[in-house]
């Protein structure tokens, strides 16, 4: 167990108080008795892998933080592809160089996304076309109910936009690996209009991964969503609302031009189109000297500008979706996970 440090150290947004104890998990055997360990003793756990997806309280966490720093990657390959197994602390976007320089295809558009690869199916990531559910063979977890070790195929991930059953239930799940069924080949198709105009191709051609993935992490660049010390607008949770879905009903009442896209459960709207038609432009913040203020990149990204504090980012927060609800109607919701804190 290594001395206590903050979450601000460990969290993309740079915003969180000190943990009572932390644990560094280097082995899946590490990881699962640090975590059954704190069961047994009654003490919470909050479990932290880049911490790109959590806004944490200045007070912190009174409990253990276990850091998932396990490593790992074997490939099962055939004639069509590989199944590929990843260990949950591996960083998310050094596997997928890795995967791309095998010419192995079916998460390149999810390149530059910060994180380990661990938590990509909590959130079923997903970026320009491209969800790590279409690809997930299945996941390796801890049942904390049960302290027994599983493997959980796709169907039993639950899966949904932006959700999974581990996301749904995470005081039971902890991911130690991640497998995922991938196609050989060196290349992929372009699904989504922005990338494909990026690329000077058509939604649906083919073309190299590698070439793939150079004009995503361009895209991610410009947005802000691709970590950099010094750029205070990627001191963030990447997108901080996901795109709302509702009825049909309610979609055709919206503006025509608001991006939209079919979903199982209705129309998904574009969340940035949604806070810029509000009235929120990049670079919005609540005053001129204000700690948190919308990227100036992208309207979905809440950043911190130096020294913020976990109620400056709720409280812009709070103004975007007041401003959506009263503009709309819409109710958005926040993607990252809050530690000790309230909407």
């Amino acid at each position: 167990m290594s001395t206590p440090r903050t979450l601000a150290e460990s969290t993309t947004l740079r915003i969180g108080g000190p943990a009572s104890a932390w644990v560094v998990a280097r082995t899946e055997s590490e990881l699962v008795l640090a975590v059954t360990r704190a069961d047994a003793e009654g003490i919470p756990v909050l479990l932290v892998g880049g911490g790109s997806n959590l806004l944490v309280s200045d007070e912190g966490f009174a409990g253990t933080v276990v850091e998932i720093a396990t490593r790992g990657l074997a490939a099962d390959t055939d004639e069509s592809g590989a199944t590929v197994t990843i260990a949950a602390g591996e960083n998310w976007d050094t596997v997928l160089a890795h995967l791309v320089t095998r010419g192995w295809a079916g998460v390149e558009a999810l390149s530059g996304i910060p994180g380990r690869t661990g938590a990509t199916p909590i959130q079923n990531v997903g970026a320009y076309g491209q969800e790590v559910s279409q690809v997930v063979h299945s996941v390796r977890v801890l049942d904390r109910t049960t302290g027994a070790v599983r493997r959980l195929d796709n169907a039993a991930c639950g899966f949904g936009y932006r959700t999974s059953v581990f996301k749904r239930d995470p005081a039971r799940w902890v991911v130690l690996s991640v497998s995922m069924r991938l196609i050989s080949g060196g290349r992929g198709f372009v699904r989504y209009a922005e990338l494909a105009q990026e690329m000077g191709v058509s939604v649906g051609d083919e073309a190299s991964l590698a070439d793939i993935r150079a004009a995503v992490l361009v895209l991610r660049g410009r947005k802000g969503m691709v970590l950099e010390d010094a750029d205070h607008d990627t001191w963030s949770a990447g997108s901080f609302f996901t795109n709302p879905i509702v009825t049909d009903e309610v979609a055709v009442a919206i503006a025509a031009d608001c991006p939209r896209y079919p979903a199982a459960e209705g129309v998904k709207l574009s969340a940035a189109w949604l806070i810029e038609n509000a009235g929120i432009a990049k670079g919005f913040a609540l005053a001129a000297d204000s700690r948190a203020a919308i990227s100036s990149k992208h309207t979905l990204a809440l950043t911190n500008r130096g020294n913020a504090h976990a109620a400056d980012i709720l409280d812009l927060a709070s103004a975007v979706t007041t401003r959506v609800r009263d503009a709309f109607g819409i109710e958005l919701d926040i993607e990252p996970t809050l530690v000790g804190l309230e909407r």
